[in-house]
């Protein structure tokens, strides 16, 4: 019989919003945008929250995308300097040419995992968050916050037993224990 590892939380954050989120676009992890004024805003009113409810967020995982860098600084900042660290397997699924075009127009083929030309299978997707998730065990005793966007946080929710399809907004935490399913904070 195997020991049960023992579980450890696991923050989660979306970034702030986007230009392509306020025109409903789709924006994956080919595509590099900065946050808008308004989701720098979002994310400085999380920081406060977070540190106000003093979750003992002790490291910072952001993905490497310029919006969950920005992201991860201003909490860093708020939380009195938590170091951050850049893991480019938490970037949000790559969607080559289903960038820049609507939710709506797209929303359907994702769901029946297609893949979008030149772009990551849902399965290399999956594969990527599970090495990530492996990866960010080492930092099991310093409770970690991940910084990344909605596929990531669905695709986590999913591998760690969550039910249903996870939609996680702009600038919202959700709380993961690592050999349970997700609860929102």
């Amino acid at each position: 019989m195997a020991a049960e590892k023992p579980s450890f939380p696991l923050y989660f954050v979306r970034h702030g919003i986007t230009e392509p989120n306020t025109l409903g676009l789709r924006c994956g992890g080919d595509n590099d945008v900065p946050m808008t004024e308004a989701g720098c805003e979002q994310v400085l009113q999380l920081a406060r929250e977070i540190e106000r409810r003093n979750l003992g967020i002790g490291v910072i995982v952001a993905g490497s995308l310029i919006r969950t860098r920005h992201t991860a600084q201003i909490i860093s900042e708020a939380l009195g300097g938590v170091p951050i660290e850049i893991e480019p397997l938490v970037n949000e699924r790559r969607l080559g040419e289903w960038n820049s075009r609507s939710i709506a127009e797209t929303e359907d083929l994702l769901r029946r995992k297609i893949t979008p030309p030149g772009g990551e299978s849902e399965a290399e997707f999956t594969a990527r968050i599970e090495r990530a998730l492996e990866a960010l065990t080492r930092f099991r005793d310093r409770t970690p916050l991940i910084v990344s966007s909605k596929g990531v946080g669905r695709i986590m929710n999913t591998l760690l037993g969550g039910e249903g399809r996870m939609q996680v907004g702009n600038a919202e935490i959700v709380k993961f224990d690592m050999l349970r399913r997700a609860d929102r904070s």
